[in-house]
């Protein structure tokens, strides 16, 4: 689909109906060429998917192409590294995770870079829930039968993951301590494997990602008995969250952020901000997030942000405490 500026403010209802200043191309003379957005993980993933979907819209916004560049490396560090190391002029920019802003600094013993200091957010793009699932096996079907059934048997029920330190892990040290449970952590090297063992009965318990589940849910080879995040999947509002079942406020949320490197001019930043924020409201771009499995956000300030960063690093630093990963990498 071809895009202008014109059309995307339409779309997304205004410019001003966002809260977004409109702002002067001319004045700033940005851009004046190509803006690479680096994706810090392989080809073909949710992450880079989604760069490429945001790209052809934000570059014509822009005025100037969005070049997806891929940096695969320790879990996105080494791609999101490299951008922290990059001149701060907005021409590179990194779509940097959950994962990489507010996890791995807790477990790395030496991270490469800051995530308050060495980053000026661009834009909160979207959040990514996951999906609470049981072996068909198991004899639960909501959130309260599973907290009865770990809890009478202690040590005995697994949950699998896509590896230590990854969402599945962390979501689920996270629900054992918020409900007093005792599963044993069974990790993979990546999430499908995982999912495949729920269906084969070798481990019963997992958050898994949205888009690989859901198959298996229609299909009944799993069982959903919850959402992570504190509201429904839009693709699936038949099933309840963990916390309206019972696990008051629990929340498990991954997310991508656009960021670029720290000291990008304030201009700068304003007009990459304000143009990411109008093509993710667009309802094309919206409806093909959720399709990934992810939720659009709304408009974040820059400031706003950081700080949302930083309640995040220091949330889950606990939780990595607690799983015995603090400092190990």
């Amino acid at each position: 689909m071809e895009y202008c500026r014109r059309d995307i403010l339409q779309l997304a209802g205004g410019a001003a109906a966002l809260g977004l200043s409109v702002r002067s191309a001319d004045a700033l003379n940005f851009p004046n060429r190509p803006v690479t957005l680096v994706a810090p993980w392989p080809p073909g993933g949710a992450v880079d998917i989604l760069c490429r979907l945001l790209a052809t819209p934000y570059g014509q916004l822009l005025d100037k192409p969005v070049v997806v560049e891929n940096r695969p490396g320790a879990g996105s560090v080494v791609g999101v590294a490299s951008v922290a190391r990059a001149a701060p002029d907005g021409y590179t920019l990194v779509m940097a995770g959950s994962a990489s802003l507010a996890v791995s600094v807790s477990i790395r013993k030496e991270p490469p870079y800051d995530p308050i200091k060495n980053f000026a957010p661009i834009g909160l793009v979207s959040r990514v829930p996951f999906v609470l699932v049981v072996s068909p096996n198991l004899p639960v079907h909501d959130v309260t039968e599973l907290i009865a059934l770990a809890k009478s048997k202690p040590g005995e029920l697994s949950y699998a993951s896509g590896g230590p330190g990854s969402p599945h892990h962390l979501f689920m040290e996270l629900f054992k301590s918020m409900t007093g449970t005792n599963m044993v952590h069974v990790a993979y090297r990546g999430s499908a494997p995982a999912v495949m063992d729920i269906v084969a009965d070798h481990v019963q318990v997992m958050f898994a990602d949205v888009v690989a589940a859901m198959p298996l849910i229609r299909a009944g080879k799993i069982r959903a008995i919850g959402v992570s995040s504190l509201t429904r999947l839009p693709q699936a509002p038949e099933i309840p969250t963990v916390a309206e079942q019972g696990v008051k406020d629990f929340e498990g949320v991954g997310w991508v952020m656009i960021v670029a490197p720290a000291g990008t001019p304030t201009e700068v930043v304003d007009v990459l901000h304000n143009d990411l924020y109008a093509v993710i409201a667009t309802a094309d771009v919206q409806k093909r997030v959720i399709e990934l499995g992810m939720v659009p956000t709304e408009p974040l300030s820059t400031a706003g942000m950081t700080e949302f960063i930083r309640r995040e690093i220091v949330r889950w630093s606990g939780v990595v405490e607690q799983a015995g990963l603090a400092r190990t990498e």
